[in-house]
């Protein structure tokens, strides 16, 4: 039992380092240490490209947590703090980008290609089902019964023997 225990507790610690968030980073009071959180998931560290800030271990990120931190401890909204951010960085600090007029086209994207594979496809069934084939001529018609008529014929008269 005292084996099973020591070898979770030691499970446990090993996993510590993992954790992005330092303790020193951490605000004293848990609200506004939640409020830091969510604002951290939701921005992008550069280093990383996508992972947020929350969860990335680089020195930018870390540096980034604590700029969190020290505008929601000088009473910042979160609005604030996120639009302080993005002055600084741009809108690709943002994991989820605002939908605005320069960011439609990256909203509307998946809406307008899915819009236009349907027509495509749409087309291609109508045309194949608008090919007409072409009327035999009166040579080639008159062929077509002669083969049929012999093959007819010799069906018969395998038939008869």
């Amino acid at each position: 039992m005292m084996r099973r225990v020591v070898l979770a507790l030691l499970f446990l610690l090993s996993s510590l380092p993992a954790f992005a968030v330092n303790p020193d980073e951490m605000l004293a009071d848990p609200v506004l240490e939640a409020r830091a959180r969510a604002i951290s998931c939701e921005l992008r560290c550069m280093v990383c490209q996508n992972q947020s800030i929350d969860e990335s271990n680089a020195e930018l990120a870390k540096d980034l947590r604590l700029l969190v931190r020290e505008r929601i401890a000088a009473g910042d909204s979160d609005r604030d703090v996120v639009d302080y951010l993005v002055s600084r960085y741009g809108e690709f600090v943002l994991l989820k980008p605002r939908v605005n007029a320069r960011t439609i086209l990256l909203w509307a994207a998946p809406l307008l290609l899915a819009g236009v594979a349907s027509g495509v496809l749409v087309a291609v069934a109508r045309g194949t089902r608008r090919r007409t084939v072409a009327a035999l001529s009166d040579q080639e018609n008159a062929e077509l019964q002669h083969l049929l008529a012999s093959k007819f014929d010799g069906n018969q008269s395998k038939a008869d023997a």
